[in-house]
């Protein structure tokens, strides 16, 4: 997610912490978490980008340097995703919850909650799994 981007998400979580849904400048953008509230997601449409982070955060740690927090994972429609660094979170506590064995569809990603965690999709078949216990990048 670019910095402006992920900087808007927050501020968006900030101002509107019940908000599922929101727009700013013609971009959408969309929230949910897992029911332990350890795991929560941003779905933003310009690019089309998915952001989870966890609250516990990233173990094993990523290799490579962060100079603030190893926050979660990110992907675009299209590609690999990748370990995020950053200094803010897209978990909202008061954002739709996604029980365990529901799944969340937008705009070619998919991301099934499970007791063990978080899978998620992009439409190259690339994606995550994100837990307590750990993460996965495929």
């Amino acid at each position: 997610m670019t910095r402006a981007a992920t900087l808007l998400a927050l501020v968006l979580a900030l101002i509107a912490p019940t908000a599922q849904a929101g727009s700013e400048r013609g971009q959408a953008f969309q929230f949910f978490r897992t029911p332990s509230g350890n795991i929560g997601c941003v779905w933003s449409s310009s690019p089309a980008e998915l952001r989870c982070d966890i609250l516990s955060g990233l173990r094993p740690e990523p290799r490579g340097r962060c100079q603030l927090d190893w926050t979660g994972l990110t992907m675009r429609a299209t590609g690999r995703a990748h370990a995020l660094c950053a200094g803010d979170t897209s978990l909202n506590l008061k954002s739709r919850v996604l029980g365990y064995g529901q799944t969340w569809r937008r705009a070619g990603f998919v991301c099934l909650s499970k007791r063990t965690g978080l899978r998620c999709t992009n439409r190259s078949g690339h994606g995550f799994e994100l837990a307590r216990q750990g993460w996965r990048l495929f």
